[in-house]
């Protein structure tokens, strides 16, 4: 059948289903989430300080996260792959741009590419809408933009209007710009739930929200905060399993028994040459 295409989302959409979006980074969670029903992976530039060891996305490479895609869309069969062009990855030059992009999939098997974008940010959507024409699908990314922390100060809520925080007529323009560069669905982080509505309202392509509240048409969540394997837990989150507990109870129960001599047992010993 093939991993879900634009066209797919679309119809979900226009049929009111919700959508369900998950980061990965590596094939065998990429496998899992994938087995697990959902519509679409982001290969996140998350992987920053989810995967990579890094305090945050900045320092996170193009070749990082094609390798990062490339393994992802290696464990998928069914859920549409979507690549983050990190930090400046995009925006240098309409052809580095491009350039870029296309990496992700021609090399990456990624089926879309998404790009963070400022309130009214002309260059961001220039290359949206160059990258359309040329067949590269892409997926506008609004509210809070971490690539652009350093600017913003903070993980600052969006929608507000204050000192700290973009106007929600800020959001929703730039969310129609967006659309009309083509864009095919426009992700929301940390903005009031406001914002979510009234985007979801202006716009005839789906939106996404992390931490966009609940009028959204669909969700995305890190894959770690998910399964509980980050020390940190965000309001915007929610965890539903505690891997963290499960890995070091594995961990501890491996080095006990290989300490007392109990691991490998002869169950796992090729031609033992004596009985227990």
């Amino acid at each position: 059948m093939g991993r879900l295409s634009i066209p797919d989302i679309f119809e979900k959409y226009e049929n009111g289903e919700r959508l369900a979006m998950l980061t990965a980074y590596d094939a065998p969670i990429a496998r899992q989430v994938d087995n697990g029903g959902v519509d679409m992976i982001l290969v996140g530039d998350s992987a920053g300080d989810n995967q990579l060891g890094y305090k945050g996305t900045l320092p996170v490479t193009l070749d990082e996260s094609l390798s990062n895609t490339a393994a992802v869309s290696r464990g998928v069969e069914d859920a549409m792959v979507i690549g983050d062009m990190p930090f400046l990855s995009y925006g240098t030059s309409l052809e580095e741009s491009v350039k870029n992009a296309g990496r992700f999939i021609k090399e990456a098997d990624a089926d879309a590419v998404k790009l963070e974008t400022a309130p009214y940010g002309q260059t961001t959507i220039d290359i949206v809408s160059r990258l359309t024409e040329l067949g590269i699908p892409v997926v506008g990314h609004i509210g809070l933009t971490p690539q652009r922390m350093n600017q913003i100060g903070g993980g600052y809520v969006q929608g507000r209007g204050d000192e700290n925080s973009t106007s929600v007529d800020a959001l929703v323009e730039t969310a129609q710009q967006l659309e009309d560069a083509g864009a095919f669905l426009i992700i929301l982080e940390a903005v009031t739930e406001e914002t979510g509505k009234r985007v979801t309202e202006a716009v005839d392509v789906p939106t996404v929200g992390i931490g966009a509240g609940r009028h959204v048409n669909g969700q995305v969540l890190v894959i770690n905060d998910v399964l509980g394997l980050n020390e940190t837990s965000y309001k915007l989150s929610k965890q539903y399993v505690d891997l963290n507990s499960i890995i070091g109870g594995a961990v501890t129960e491996y080095v006990s028994e290989v300490k007392g001599g109990n691991f490998p047992g002869r169950e796992n010993t090729f031609d033992p040459i004596y009985e227990d």
